[in-house]
């Protein structure tokens, strides 16, 4: 996969990871952004031409001052399609970019072929609340996300140096850089009301959890299924929040059958 620079029709920037061919397969990221290996893009690659935009104040991205809200982030993902001049892609997305998916399949219900949901955000339960990630102390990221944390903070820092200054200190403004963004639809709770809008959903929908997922709890995904009564819910076993990177060949091969 290579990447490639777009501009959206509102001036925003921004660098897209590209590969593969067949019918087009945008997704959408989280919060923590694209790690510096993403398998499961690689494979869908294999069967989709897949396109995986990084959010403006992510990466190479910019223009994050232009988006303020959730109708400016939903219309910013159709601004990306559109800039890529795709026609009814499918959308995927994982956490944050699962909520920013969903969005966009109810503001514009015809205009997408599959949605797929990977623990996605955009929910809240009272009885199940959803720790604030931006809360926790960096050291405590990788326990809360992932199944096994000593991988996830390898993967995480993508192998930086952590004892070399200068590479920690790029490494924090880069993060401090994303979860500013990210801030904007999450903070203090990921809940901007996307449930009142599911009842325009019209896509066929899969939704994907990690079984042992300890941010967005896998009860989480039975509301999804109470507010979208035609879509699959399938959890995937020893994987947790960032399911994509745990479990990639177990990922790629639900969607699969469910994007065919």
């Amino acid at each position: 996969m290579k990447w490639r620079a777009i501009e959206t029709a509102r001036g925003c920037r921004c660098r897209v990871l590209e590969g593969g061919s067949g019918q087009p397969l945008v997704f959408l990221h989280g919060a923590g952004g694209l790690l510096a290996d993403n398998p499961f893009l690689d494979a869908l690659a294999g069967r989709y031409h897949v396109y995986a935009p990084e959010l403006p104040g992510y990466g190479e991205s910019s223009g994050e001052e232009l988006l303020e809200d959730m109708l400016d982030f939903t219309l910013h993902g159709w601004d990306v399609v559109a800039a890529l001049g795709l026609t009814r892609p499918h959308l995927m997305g994982h956490s944050m970019g699962g909520m920013m998916a969903a969005e966009m399949a109810c503001v514009a219900p015809g205009d997408l072929g599959k949605l797929a949901l990977v623990a996605p955000a955009g929910l809240w339960l009272d009885a199940h609340p959803i720790p604030d990630i931006f809360a926790l102390l960096p050291f405590e990221i990788p326990a809360v996300l992932f199944r096994d944390p000593a991988r996830g903070a390898a993967l995480l820092t993508g192998g930086v140096d952590l004892t070399n200054m200068d590479a920690l200190a790029e490494f924090y403004l880069g993060n401090a850089r994303r979860l500013g963004m990210a801030g904007k639809l999450l903070f203090p709770i990921p809940n901007r009301r996307l449930s009142k809008r599911l009842y325009r959903l019209r896509a066929e929908t899969c939704v994907l959890w990690g079984a042992e997922d300890r941010l967005i709890p896998p009860v989480y995904a039975a509301r999804w299924k109470e507010l979208i009564p035609a879509a699959r819910v399938e959890l995937i076993a020893e994987a947790a929040h960032m399911l994509p990177y745990e479990q990639p060949d177990a990922l790629v091969a639900a969607l699969t059958r469910f994007l065919g």
